[in-house]
């Protein structure tokens, strides 16, 4: 039953992602949430973790609506805390170009029960690089 939930929170968060529903992510996550998105800094504060602002100029970025998913979600439930994994791809088209980017990147989540259901705790985007003598992200990889 808890694994359920915490796979019907996160197609939640996926419809929110889609629909550019800024508020419903902030509201789902906890309130000392730490966040390491793709974006610069390193760590987002809690406050800009917390601000639907922040998330709604990120969405403006884009023309229209991103597309999201999130594949092979592994969750794992003990007590009140929840961790899960998986691979997110994030299909976006930038304010003023006419070419749409697709993006596959490594995303974990962490989870805390408490009194109104799952809220998550923990988000971390990465995306791995090549180990060369250029060091470039490796934006190419898909599943």
């Amino acid at each position: 039953m808890t694994q359920t939930q915490i796979h019907d929170l996160m197609n939640d968060y996926t419809a929110a992602m889609r629909k550019g529903d800024a508020d419903w992510i902030v509201e789902h996550r906890t309130t000392d949430i730490a966040l390491y998105s793709l974006a610069p800094p390193l760590r987002q504060t809690v406050q800009d973790a917390r601000s639907a602002d922040g998330l709604r100029a990120w969405f403006g970025t884009f023309q229209g609506p991103v597309d999201f998913e999130i594949r092979d979600l592994d969750v794992t439930v003990s007590g009140d805390l929840a961790l899960a994994h998986g691979l997110t791809r994030l299909t976006a088209t930038p304010l003023g170009s006419d070419e749409s980017f697709t993006l596959w990147f490594r995303t974990t989540w962490g989870y805390r029960r408490e009194n109104d259901g799952w809220v998550v705790a923990l988000e971390h985007e990465s995306v791995p690089f090549y180990m060369d003598e250029n060091m470039n992200a490796a934006l190419d990889l898909q599943p």
